[in-house]
């Protein structure tokens, strides 16, 4: 109900990578596809620039997707130090992804991970690679969308290059971004074309792309019921689309006073405190989009990372969150109004079944934001069957 106010295998593969980009990467290569880094010393290259890796995951249909110019790699279980690896989707969960999606790492526990399980590294090799030019166009684009939206403005984001899973550790590898450059990239008209320069260039899709990481919260109240909003016209993605909670982690919160002294520096955000941020700031955009107390919400489990292919490819890292009072309860809250509730005009409420059982040729889901897609597709695949 709505309401509204396979076995890894042993196997060898191939893959094509350049040997331009062998020589840029060093000591690490990345694939553009999956954003998983591997070890050189890991691999083994041969003539003509044909990689090959033992053991691998085999995913299926791995052979088409890789002889394609999307991939670069199978996706390994080999990442820096070793061991790390990326837990494949089923065959069924990928022929049946909503287009407007894709997802770039899912939890492997279905109890999610938790912020004790998380780490950052922050580097300014993980920053979005300059093109010749590109700073006129990207001002041009955002003097654009300011006069379509005045009230957007600029900012410092994290921008996600890359995750390493090693164990029971997920390594976020981030770099700075900003929403101007996420504005004239991401949302550019020529984003299609920077995503093929960036394969063609350096074997990365994203390399000239902003990328700044959002966050969003399956919010599952105290009766049973997820937490949508309609998002307002007054907003500068998806307006009028159903949408999760969420934002972003914002790099100035762990600068603290310090952001009001210069500009945000890499050397200047410890990876401990990022990671504080990336999870205390999902239960920021709770409060101040549904106005719930922070008391009422249980500690955010990171369910995995999405992918919004509308925009380009752009990240969210989606966690679950547990609220201890009811939709009716919250239904309240809501309707007070929080500090952030010009974003959204109305609050809905699906019955947990209802989520779980979702089809994407319905109404409701052809309303919903990429990022929302997202998140209930990483729910579904983490935790629908264990709770």
């Amino acid at each position: 109900m709505q309401s509204e106010l396979q076995q890894p295998t042993q196997n060898p593969f191939t893959c094509q990578i350049s040997q331009a980009d062998w020589k840029e990467n060093k000591d690490l290569i990345t694939c553009s596809h999956s954003n998983l880094i591997l070890e050189k010393k890991r691999v083994g290259i041969r003539k003509g620039g044909r990689l090959i890796k033992q053991p691998v995951r085999e995913l299926p249909g791995a052979e088409e997707r890789h002889s394609s110019r999307q991939c670069r790699f199978a996706k390994a279980d080999f990442l820096p130090g070793g061991g790390g690896r990326e837990v494949p989707l089923d065959g069924q969960s990928r022929q049946k992804m909503d287009p407007d999606i894709s997802l770039l790492f899912q939890c492997p526990s279905p109890k999610g991970i938790t912020e004790a399980q998380v780490r950052a590294e922050l580097s300014p090799l993980y920053d979005r690679r300059p093109l010749p030019g590109d700073r006129a166009r990207i001002e041009t684009a955002w003097v654009a969308r300011r006069q379509q939206s005045p009230w957007l403005f600029d900012g410092a984001k994290f921008r996600l290059h890359s995750v390493q899973l090693e164990g029971d550790i997920l390594t976020f590898c981030l770099g700075l971004t900003c929403y101007k450059d996420f504005v004239g990239t991401n949302l550019a008209d020529a984003a299609g074309q920077l995503q093929e320069r960036g394969r063609e260039d350096l074997g990365n899709s994203q390399a000239y792309l902003a990328e700044p990481l959002g966050v969003g919260a399956m919010l599952h109240t105290a009766d049973d019921k997820f937490v949508f909003l309609r998002r307002s016209q007054c907003v500068g993605e998806a307006p009028g689309k159903i949408d999760i909670p969420g934002g972003h982690p914002e790099p100035q919160v762990v600068m603290g006073d310090a952001a009001l002294e210069g500009p945000v520096r890499h050397q200047d955000l410890p990876g401990e405190s990022v990671v504080k941020e990336l999870f205390c700031s999902v239960l920021r955009e709770i409060q101040d989009e549904v106005n719930l107390p922070l008391p009422t919400l249980s500690s955010p489990m990171l369910l995995g990372i999405a992918r919004n292919e509308t925009s380009a490819g752009r990240c969210s890292a989606e966690f679950y969150i547990r609220c201890s009072l009811s939709s009716e309860q919250v239904r309240r809250h809501y309707a007070i109004g929080g500090p952030e509730a010009q974003e959204s005009t109305s609050i809905i409420f699906v019955d947990r079944e209802d989520v779980l059982t979702m089809e994407q040729s319905g109404d409701f889901w052809k309303e919903l934001c990429p990022s929302a897609k997202g998140a209930i597709e990483l729910y579904r695949g983490v935790m629908g069957t264990c709770q």
